[in-house]
């Protein structure tokens, strides 16, 4: 069971991914403004290459509804009344919540070309919730197995509860970004050329998603510098310290370093498509270890199953 909740994270990421790329390439609108069908038919007939594309996206994502469902009651068949089945419960709720604020893009048309507040404002949320279903969907996969061991501290809870609420804002001001990217493309820049242009965005006549554009690498940075502190503090910390976990800290601090050095690239070639696909790939996976990390803090109730 742990390895089919584990295969449902993993799928998860890629539909994630996904969408991203539909995002990319402009199909959001590939199936008009019909919600679930696609251009008024169950399956499009003669569809262009958008169509497919957000046709396809369509369907990955109506899959993580059956695999959820059927993870949701293998939990209960197998483990009963446990945070497992809970955390599946929770997975199964943001899911239906990521399926509506999907259906809420497309009805409303805030796809493709739209640069509205109302588009950034969802889109915030959306990334917010898909980061929710991950780490509860992370969270079945780690109490369906076996009790791996547990640091059990309350500094250790606390501190990277917080990291995970740092990333969440991280993350959602990365979507902004990523949208002002898609359209509003620049060419590469570096050197003194970012600079000028660094300084051409924050001009007054500018959209305001290209104004914002540097909020998230600052954001990034101070994340970064954040979660690496975290990750060292714990570490040195004998009373929160596991082999598990500190093998955990060392990998995700291991990926964050990683991903500062692909946001810098990221940076220095404009946000190539394929760049804002790895970058956001990498970024599920800091969340992801760093879920895992807290809930490796967490200690069992006394009595409870696992």
């Amino acid at each position: 069971m742990q390895r089919f909740a584990w295969f449902y994270v993993g799928y998860l990421v890629a539909v994630i991914l996904f969408g991203a790329w539909v995002r990319i390439t402009g199909a959001g609108a590939g199936c008009g403004d019909h919600w679930p069908m696609c251009n008024g038919e169950v399956v499009p007939q003669a569809p262009g290459a958008k169509t497919i594309i957000e046709f396809t996206h369509r369907v990955t994502s109506g899959l993580c509804g059956v695999l959820g469902l059927g993870l949701l009651g293998w939990v209960w068949r197998r483990q009963g009344r446990s945070r497992a089945l809970y955390a599946a419960l929770a997975s199964f709720f943001f899911l239906l919540v990521e399926g509506f604020i999907g259906a809420v893009l497309v009805k409303k048309q805030l796809v493709v070309d739209d640069a509205s507040v109302s588009r950034a404002l969802v889109i915030s949320i959306h990334l917010a919730n898909t980061l929710l279903l991950t780490a509860t969907a992370a969270a079945t996969a780690w109490w369906s197995g076996p009790a791996g061991s547990r640091a059990g501290s309350r500094l250790g809870f606390r501190w990277l509860g917080a990291a995970l609420g740092v990333l969440i804002l991280t993350n959602i001001t990365g979507a902004i970004t990523a949208l002002g990217d898609t359209l509003f493309p620049v060419p590469p820049t570096v050197g003194a050329g970012l600079f000028a242009r660094i300084r051409e965005d924050l001009s007054a006549g500018q959209h305001f998603l290209v104004q914002l554009r540097i909020v998230h690498p600052l954001v990034a940075a101070g994340t970064a510098l954040f979660l690496l502190g975290v990750f060292a503090a714990l570490r040195r910390q004998r009373s929160t310290q596991s082999l598990m976990q500190g093998r955990l800290l060392a990998w995700t601090a291991g990926v964050v370093l990683l991903q500062v050095s692909l946001g810098l690239l990221n940076i220095a070639l404009a946000a190539p498509g394929w760049m804002q696909i790895v970058h956001l790939l990498v970024s599920q996976g800091i969340w992801i270890l760093t879920a895992i990390a807290w809930l490796n803090t967490w200690p069992a109730p006394h009595g409870q199953r696992t």
